[in-house]
């Protein structure tokens, strides 16, 4: 029976003590804990839980307190107005014409001109004061005049949407107060790439940021109204990103619609822990610092072998930009080193066949 030759025996246990320090991918707790290390090791815990809960958003005060007016005639509102009995001044058009044929163009600077009243200033005021002004102006050429005002077509008073809305054209304010849940609702909300956390509101020059996903219970049933000139933005998700890697079923980058994305939904959309390959000891969560020399980055340890520990997980909310690592286990440990030994056994016992015919001749 031929002997394996000693170089090819040396090689063979090179080769198994290299793979053995190295057989998968793991964390090295212990570097993580070492003075020098800038990165802080953190267990999760029901304590960690507690202390980093974040409350709903609160609703600025000033939001919430806006009453919207009565409607204010704007540049660009189409007037119908009617003088009763006096069809002349009513339906110039003709009575047959649509009404909007028969309205009253409010100018782009604000007037509007109308029969023996003259040039009006129309822009501003209620469509209670302009009939008491065309009214008064009328008086001295109708006698006693029945005056009637409607506003027929608006477009001065506008909001403006941006961002990941289905449908960003501007939205008409009139007569009728508009919510913010009932802009939102017209508009539409891309829920496969906005970033609900993300939108603002922006009025007056001052931007108000609002988390929709928390906005119907931080107004616990009060109404925001919107204000011509309003600007609303919902940003899109595609930076806002948590990446699971390691033993899971499907390694993958996921994007956050919400801030209460936790560590189970981010591990349940890649398909949870490999249940060959993992270890429930090894879940990690990394997440890094854009000042390392002052702040540590900071890896969350999570051992996810018992119900309870599940618990901790669904309470533990990850943030953008984090990574989720699921370490593998040792029988994954072990099985690796193996398939790196077998094909290089092979080519020992090749080598090694090599050498006896060598040998033999």
């Amino acid at each position: 029976m031929k002997t394996l030759p000693a170089a090819a025996i040396f090689l063979f246990v090179v080769v198994l003590n290299g793979c053995a320090i190295v057989p998968g991918q793991r964390m090295d707790e212990g570097a993580l804990q070492s003075d020098d290390s800038h990165v802080q090791l953190v267990q999760i815990t029901p304590e960690l839980i507690e202390s980093t809960q974040v409350q709903p958003g609160t609703i600025p005060q000033e939001l919430l307190s806006f009453q919207p007016q009565d409607y204010r005639i704007a540049a660009g509102d189409t007037l119908y107005i009617t003088v009763w009995d006096h069809p002349e001044l009513t339906s110039p058009a003709g009575s047959q014409q649509q009404t909007v044929a028969n309205g009253r163009l409010v100018r782009p600077d604000g007037t509007l001109f109308y029969p023996y009243a003259g040039t009006i200033k129309a822009e501003g005021l209620t469509v209670e004061d302009l009939r008491q002004l065309l009214t008064k102006k009328l008086g001295s050429f109708v006698r006693d005049p029945q005056v009637d005002v409607n506003v027929v077509g608006y477009g001065g008073h506008r909001i403006t949407l941006e961002g990941a809305f289905q449908h960003t054209d501007a939205q008409v304010l009139n007569s009728v107060p508009l919510t913010l849940s009932q802009a939102i609702g017209l508009a539409g909300v891309d829920t496969q790439q906005a970033d609900l956390s993300g939108f603002t509101l922006t009025r007056d020059g001052k931007t108000y940021n609002l988390d929709l996903t928390q906005i119907n219970q931080a107004t616990a049933g009060q109404t925001i109204y919107l204000k011509p000139g309003d600007t609303l933005f919902l940003p899109y998700n595609d930076n806002k990103e948590v990446y699971v890697v390691g033993e899971v079923v499907r390694p993958q980058a996921i994007t956050f619609k919400t801030t209460a994305l936790t560590l189970t939904q981010a591990l349940g959309r890649a398909g949870g822990l490999s249940p060959v390959t993992s270890s429930g000891e090894a879940v990690y969560v990394i997440r890094g610092s854009k000042k390392l020399s002052q702040t540590p980055a900071q890896v969350f340890h999570l051992s996810a072998r018992s119900a309870s520990s599940y618990a901790l997980a669904d309470n533990f909310r990850v943030q953008p930009g984090d990574v989720v690592f699921v370490g593998a286990a040792a029988i994954t440990k072990w099985n690796r080193v193996l398939s790196q030994l077998l094909p290089l056994s092979g080519l020992i016992y090749q080598a090694a066949g090599t050498a006896d015919r060598v040998d033999n001749r």
